[in-house]
């Protein structure tokens, strides 16, 4: 019999029991699209962190303190002293660091936003210095940044994110009219062009305004959350997170190196730990996709085994006439690949569509190796979990094929 009649036999097979053959498809569609699906989710997730990190620039360097994060923080009970507004005067100073350009120290919180009836809860505010902006590659849409004498002068002024802007003010111009943020009135001096979302936090619902405002309004004049450094290149970040950590282990009289209450993070070293992590999240949603696919293939052995049980009778008198073992085996082999065939491209044609879909605040990213790699795994558990079944059902001998009820 040749491969043409084989395949024939086969689909006359399948379409004998259509609901069964679904059924069995399904489970195999469902394990090519799970594994498509997740490998795009933390491929998109992963993209999105890290376009979100580039944005930031490649010459900026965070300093965080080693007791906590917030505005208003005290050091902790181990003698940790938190970041403050003298520290990041300090890593102005460009004789101690001549490789900083500027420095923005930061307090942040969540208000929520009032503007004629409207509230809008802020996922971030912010209390900065002008600095923030360049370093934070903060661009505006609208309107103009505020001013050193603004923040000289505590004025109650703010620079909003577009996601705060539509939340408040829809479509109208939000430059120059006041919204109240947790019972302090601000003017609106511009909008931030937006960024774009990492699906965790948007960067662009957020409110800026000057440090003391913040501070005397919020969290009051004690610690800083962080402290934003902008080298003045970016091949001077390695010399600015030196000359950042020899001032601040000065100020707060660190002799050990390896004792250090602060953190330096520069966007390269951060982009590097969110790609170790990502890849350790993509695999790990690779196993668990996997595990569909194989629950599919053990799906086709029990199928395949029914289907060898109930028709052991056609078996018998297809070897009785003289059907060698090669074409039995050949005919159930090709009636499991079939299903793992058409339960596959089903699944990648899945997969592809969900991927268009936002997940989770997530724009999945497909790897176009998942899609082979998935479709062809499917059609090897096919063959190999079929492989069973087609084995006993060419194994029968004729007699007792002839003889079963």
């Amino acid at each position: 019999m040749n491969p043409f009649q084989t395949l024939r036999f086969a689909f006359g097979g399948l379409a004998a029991n259509k609901v069964r053959s679904a059924l069995t498809m399904l489970g195999v569609l469902i394990g090519v699209a799970a594994v498509i699906l997740l490998l795009a989710v933390g491929n998109g997730s992963s993209q999105a962190v890290k376009d979100s990190i580039e944005k930031l620039g490649t010459n900026a360097l965070t300093v965080s303190s080693g007791s906590g994060f917030g505005g208003g923080r005290s050091g902790s009970a181990t003698g940790t002293k938190p970041l403050t507004v003298e520290d990041a005067r300090a890593l102005a100073d460009p004789a101690a660091a001549p490789h900083i350009e500027a420095v923005a120290p930061e307090v942040t919180t969540s208000q929520t936003a009032l503007y004629e009836g409207t509230s809008h809860t802020v996922g971030q505010v912010v209390g900065t210095y002008p600095a923030y902006f360049k370093a934070s590659n903060s661009k505006v849409a609208k309107g103009d940044y505020f001013s050193a004498d603004d923040v000289l002068a505590s004025r109650k002024v703010a620079v909003i994110g577009s996601t705060t802007a539509a939340g408040l003010f829809g479509t109208a111009d939000p430059v120059g009219r006041k919204v109240v943020l947790g019972g302090t009135p601000l003017t609106v001096v511009g909008v931030l062009a937006a960024k774009g979302g990492t699906g965790f936090q948007d960067p662009d619902d957020v409110v800026v305004a000057p440090l003391p405002t913040v501070q005397n309004a919020f969290t009051g004049f004690g610690s800083v959350g962080q402290i934003l450094v902008e080298a003045k290149s970016a091949g001077a970040t390695a010399e600015a997170q030196n000359e950042i950590t020899t001032v601040l282990m000065g100020r707060h009289g660190i002799k050990d190196p390896a004792a250090l209450d602060f953190r330096v993070s520069s966007q390269a070293s951060l982009l590097t730990t969110q790609e170790s992590t990502n890849r350790t999240f993509t695999v790990l949603l690779g196993a668990v996709a996997a595990i569909s696919l194989l629950v599919g293939g053990i799906g086709i052995t029990n199928i395949m085994l029914v289907t060898v049980t109930e028709r052991t009778r056609e078996i018998g008198i297809r070897k009785a006439i003289g059907a060698p073992r090669g074409v039995i085996l050949g005919q159930f082999l090709a009636e499991s690949t079939l299903l793992s065939l058409i339960g596959g491209g089903l699944g990648v044609a899945t997969g592809l569509i969900g991927a268009h879909f936002t997940i989770a605040g997530i724009k999945p990213v497909v790897i176009p190796e998942s899609v082979v790699g998935a479709f062809a795994i499917a059609v090897v558990i096919g063959l190999f979990f079929g492989g069973y079944p087609a084995n006993r059902a060419a194994s029968l001998r004729p007699i007792e094929a002839l003889r079963h009820e």
